[in-house]
């Protein structure tokens, strides 16, 4: 009985310490709205979409990257990657003269499919930013030049928008707003935003990237090897200069994930990457989840002191988890389900390491890209 009330006490504590001391992560206060100064000379912006087998999605995309109503020079490149669906004829039947589209090369080995495709327009473009963004991404019209204009503001090296994820069937709302919430909680936006904090991350969905400094942090290459690139390359560029991280609704995903199944595979790609490959730090991450997530509803079931810490450790972990939840228009009620979506991510995370020991990491539109660092 000693054993469980100190269990259960430990879990609070840790509960405590992310409510108060990681960066007000779970305030979810960074984000791209208010008004901000535009820059007296707008600089020139190349759009680098890599795309593969997005036949489905990438119209909408190229779409309102052609509608951007940015004041400067302004060009599109999309990188068809090796494709077998007719993406690259889905965005020249489009007709713009904005978009440029390039048949990309097979990626030689050391390079994930996808950064080999980024590399490739990054060559093509000769502008001041690059903006880096996904496929299944669709933004509204005025995106571009709050991106600039914040870039330009805040001299920042690279301005990146977590994307709303879409969140209308029932596994989406049941999983989608804590993949933000324990984004978030990983790197504390808060914390990203700070040039004397070590934490550095990006959101892939939509990157401004200063064209000067990712050359002299060594270009794309430099992160060729990377499942969760975008993350990789805010730790790259925050080396040379300031970085900003926030939430937005002028970057929308379009990639629906109408089942747990599909949401499973989404975290199942890069999870075990995300712990170096490492079974140690895995088995770390399992047992912290489970001290966070299951230890407190364990604690109910017990009794006495144990209960009284549970149900303190699942009122912080429902109220934490509310910004989010608004921010996403779903039920407050929601939050009462986090500790079975703690379960569920746990599972997820697990099932990555045995993806990656049965040769499978990093699977993604058919490739495996997981490689292991020497």
């Amino acid at each position: 009985m000693i054993a469980a009330v100190l269990i259960s006490f430990l879990a609070l504590a840790v509960w405590l310490v992310l409510v108060f001391g990681r960066g007000w992560f779970w305030l979810a206060r960074e984000r791209d709205d208010g008004v901000l100064a535009e820059p007296a000379l707008w600089p020139s912006v190349t759009a680098v979409v890599p795309a593969r087998n997005e036949a489905e999605g990438i119209g909408a995309c190229v779409q309102s990257l052609i509608a951007q109503d940015y004041p400067g020079a302004f060009k599109i490149i999309v990188v068809d990657d090796q494709s077998d669906d007719g993406t690259a004829a889905v965005v020249r039947a489009l007709g713009s003269d904005r978009v440029e589209v390039l048949d990309g090369a097979p990626h030689p080995p050391g390079w994930t499919g996808k950064l080999f495709a980024v590399s490739q327009g990054v060559a093509k473009a000769d502008t001041a930013y690059l903006w880096l963004t996904d496929a299944d991404i669709s933004h509204t019209s005025d995106n571009l030049r709050a991106l600039v204009a914040r870039a330009e503001a805040g001299r920042y090296v690279l301005v990146s928008l977590m994307a709303r994820l879409s969140c209308e069937s029932f596994a989406e709302k049941f999983l989608i707003p804590a993949f933000v919430f324990f984004f978030d909680m990983l790197y504390p936006f808060r914390w990203v935003n700070n040039p004397r904090a070590r934490t550095a991350a990006a959101a892939g969905g939509a990157m401004l990237v200063r064209r000067g400094a990712l050359e002299r942090a060594g270009g794309i290459a430099a992160i060729r090897s990377e499942i969760i690139d975008d993350c990789a390359l805010g730790r790259l560029l925050k080396a040379q200069g300031p970085i900003w991280l926030g939430l937005t609704e002028r970057a929308v995903s379009t990639r629906p994930y109408p089942r747990i199944a599909d949401i499973r595979a989404m975290i199942v790609r890069s999870a075990y990457a995300q712990l170096g490959y490492s079974p140690l730090i895995l088995l770390a991450t399992v047992l912290g989840m489970v001290l966070l997530y299951v230890v407190p509803l364990a604690g109910l079931a017990v009794g006495g002191l144990s209960a009284v810490f549970g149900a303190l450790s699942w009122t912080l972990m429902t109220v934490c988890f509310q910004p989010i939840l608004h921010f996403y228009r779903r039920s407050p009620f929601w939050g009462l389900a986090l500790p079975l979506i703690g379960v569920f991510y746990a599972a997820f995370t697990i099932d990555s390491a045995i993806q990656h020991w049965r040769g499978r990491g990093g699977m993604w539109k058919g490739r495996v890209q997981a490689i292991e660092k020497a």
